[in-house]
């Protein structure tokens, strides 16, 4: 089991990124609480973001939540639409089959590199994050979605950690923060069956023996398996999104 200690260390270190520290500005602050409610869909998929009543519920100026928005903008999760002010960015199953192709794209061609490059030094690293992942998803419980986000953001940036190019992972941060919306509306059906622990075990178990093929291989079946999961809530009338599935069905 590992330590709690860890644990907490790992969950400060998330909330000091995303605006906890409260050395951060005013809007830097702003910025991660709408980036929050955005994600945790307080604020509705495609939902007007009207100024005045945002200053109303999150206490900030004007001025302030015009340069949060903008740059939630910049991360794609919030749109302008010119001089009529901006929109959360909407969810649909054609947005999430774009984003997760792009997703497999880099991340399995990452960690193969990861395996190939990394060093005695990122396997431990890989192993703690491991752990710490494990020790929250055994089993996974909605209660608790907040904190294992935040460590399995962790294992996956680890993971490709071994391999040399810092814009690799900005960018799947970047589309780690969009999976994590979708992620969300997975996790609440009902009846949920899947297994993410064994998952993550597998891509863990293979990347440290080197088997670097078929551990990109378990990466892209992990990362496939939310959007086959919410089509399959779509086909059995548990849910309905604007876009198509077409896609998907090939």
């Amino acid at each position: 089991m590992v330590k709690k200690s860890f644990v907490q260390h790992l969950l400060m270190a998330d909330a000091q990124a995303s605006g906890g520290d409260t050395s951060r500005t005013l809007i830097e602050r702003t910025y991660a609480d709408l980036r929050t409610d955005i994600i945790e869909g307080r604020l509705d998929p495609g939902s007007k973001l009207r100024i005045e009543h945002l200053r109303q519920a999150y206490g900030v100026g004007a001025g302030t939540l015009r340069e949060a928005l903008t740059r939630l903008v910049s991360d794609a999760l919030v749109t302008a639409e010119g001089q009529r002010g901006f929109r959360v960015a909407p969810i649909a199953i054609d947005d999430l089959v774009d984003l997760t192709r792009l997703r497999v794209h880099i991340e399995t061609h990452a960690l193969r590199e990861s395996i190939r490059h990394g060093d005695e030094a990122w396997r431990t690293q890989l192993r703690a994050s491991y752990e710490a992942l494990s020790s929250f998803e055994q089993p996974l419980s909605c209660n608790q979605r907040r904190s294992w986000e935040v460590l399995n953001l962790r294992f996956h940036e680890t993971l490709l950690a071994g391999q040399p190019s810092p814009w690799t992972q900005k960018v799947l941060r970047l589309l780690a923060r969009h999976g994590e919306r979708y992620r969300r509306y997975a996790m609440e059906l009902p009846g949920m069956t899947r297994d993410v622990h064994a998952e993550h075990t597998e891509i863990f178990e293979l990347a440290m023996d080197g088997q670097e093929a078929r551990a990109a291989l378990a990466l892209e079946a992990h990362i496939w398996a939310t959007p086959l999961q919410l089509l399959k809530a779509m086909r059995d009338g548990r849910m309905h999104w604007v876009g198509t599935a077409a896609d998907l069905e090939q």
